[in-house]
């Protein structure tokens, strides 16, 4: 684990804004003029998709992808000016929020200034001529030489003079782990305490480089240099489960198995949509599952990730190459989202420990603190009726729901989505049991 990460990390609750989709003109002025509303429902970084020029030499139509990169050292005009994303991140610090961009390292676009003055620094087709190995409208690095470390290290220093303050880097699996070490290394003399979220990858995406040849690092080595990484590695498994494809028991093992092989201290980013995922609510079976799968990533342990138009409950995936500005509406699930992301910064939350406590018929789950616990209770299968707790009986204030709940004779009445509850006794509470973990499964 990277030596410096603080245990604040796991309790950081990110938005994601991809700057050509948001507010009525899509601008570093929009997203500037949206800071005050994004810091009240209680992120504490907001993290921008690609913030600078895009390729034209076989961008996808119209517009290109935001991650077909031209110049890692300048800024989309599309968006405005270095000067408005400048005032941006000045307005982003006066009211608490950090600035994190993101980092494509991995390719450019054929026409990017890199390979144009170093085409040698490509995979190169019989021409010479720097070819795409992944996507049709970038061109991957071969290798990360000496030369070109040094220029894409000096590029995210501009970036931190200029008030940036950490880096969502794309397909952070793909790069040699010396690299990220070394940038992290350098980058700290800079700016200390700057935040590093690699977008590690699936593990068939893993194991497809590796048999082609190609760098791909398992998300044990990225937490080497990084403070975050995704959980694209139960991605598969997560989605089966919310679309019933899967026992959710299944899920909820695999959890304990990934804080078994990671470092005691490893931070996953916790999400139930992004920019390369569908929406929540697309792909739920109920509304209120949906909102149930929302509040149990929220309540796991880990950062959790906000995507723009998730308070709206938007339904559409923004177009990565046109236009396609996020409806806002009403902002619908904004005040529960922004009671999940108080919850963040709950005692039990930030000093206690974290037990996954059972999934038939619903997940629970708590945060164990003597004398000031949380307990969840998430009814991502939509279930009715009740269910057995590890409470006692009593009634409890419902922080997420509002109102009380009770538990009588050691049950509890399922919500309709999910509940988080204060406790204060010093529960010997009884982790899930799983398979994967116990040595003696399937012993006579």
């Amino acid at each position: 684990m990277a030596a410096d990460t603080g245990p604040e990390v796991r309790n950081l609750v990110i938005y994601e804004v991809y700057v050509r989709q948001h507010g009525p003109h899509g601008t570093f002025a929009d997203v500037e003029a949206d800071l005050g509303r994004i810091r009240g429902l209680g992120a504490d970084v907001v993290w921008l998709m690609p913030i600078h020029p895009i390729g034209r030499v076989a961008r996808h139509l119209p517009l290109g992808s935001s991650y077909a990169i031209a110049d890692y050292r300048e800024v989309n005009p599309e968006y405005g000016t270095r000067e408005d994303f400048a005032r941006l991140i000045a307005r982003a610090h006066a009211i608490g929020l950090r600035v994190m961009i993101d980092v494509v390292f991995n390719h450019t676009a054929p026409d990017s200034v890199l390979a144009r003055e170093h085409p040698d620094w490509f995979h190169q087709d019989e021409h010479g001529a720097p070819m795409p190995t992944v996507w049709d409208d970038v061109v991957e690095f071969k290798d990360i030489n000496p030369a070109l470390t040094a220029y894409l290290i000096e590029s995210l220093a501009g970036w931190v003079r200029l008030g940036v303050d950490g880096f969502r880097c794309d397909v952070a699996s793909a790069l040699p782990v010396e690299f990220w070490l070394r940038a992290r290394h350098e980058l700290a003399a800079v700016k200390p305490g700057l935040l590093w979220l690699a977008e590690s990858v699936h593990a068939s995406f893993v194991l497809a480089r590796r048999a082609a040849g190609l760098t791909a690092l398992s998300d044990g080595e990225i937490y080497r240099a990084f403070d975050l990484a995704y959980d694209y590695d139960l991605w598969p498994s997560w989605l089966a489960a919310v679309r019933g494809r899967a026992p959710v028991s299944r899920y909820l093992e695999l959890l304990r198995f990934q804080e078994a092989i990671y470092p005691a201290n490893a931070v996953k980013l916790r999400c139930v949509e992004n920019h390369d995922t569908p929406r929540i609510m697309a792909f739920a079976p109920t509304r209120a599952q949906a909102l149930a799968w929302t509040a149990f990533q929220s309540f796991n342990r880990g950062a959790f990730l906000i995507y723009a138009g998730q308070e709206s409950a938007a339904t559409g995936r923004p177009s990565h190459v046109d236009v396609d500005r996020i409806a806002w509406g009403g902002y619908e699930l904004q005040p529960f989202l922004t009671t999940l992301a108080r919850l963040k910064k709950d005692p039990a939350q930030t000093g206690g420990r974290f037990v996954l406590l059972g999934g038939d018929p619903a997940i629970q789950a708590a945060w164990h603190l003597p004398g000031a616990g949380l307990y969840g209770v998430f009814n991502v299968g939509g279930n009715g009726g009740e269910i057995a707790v590890q409470l006692p009986d009593g009634t409890y204030e419902d922080l997420l729901g509002g109102g009380s709940r009770v538990v009588r004779g050691g049950r509890l009445r399922l919500p309709e989505d999910a509940a988080i509850l204060r406790y204060a006794d010093d529960l010997a509470l009884t982790p899930l049991a799983t398979d994967l973990l116990d040595y003696r499964a399937g012993a006579p």
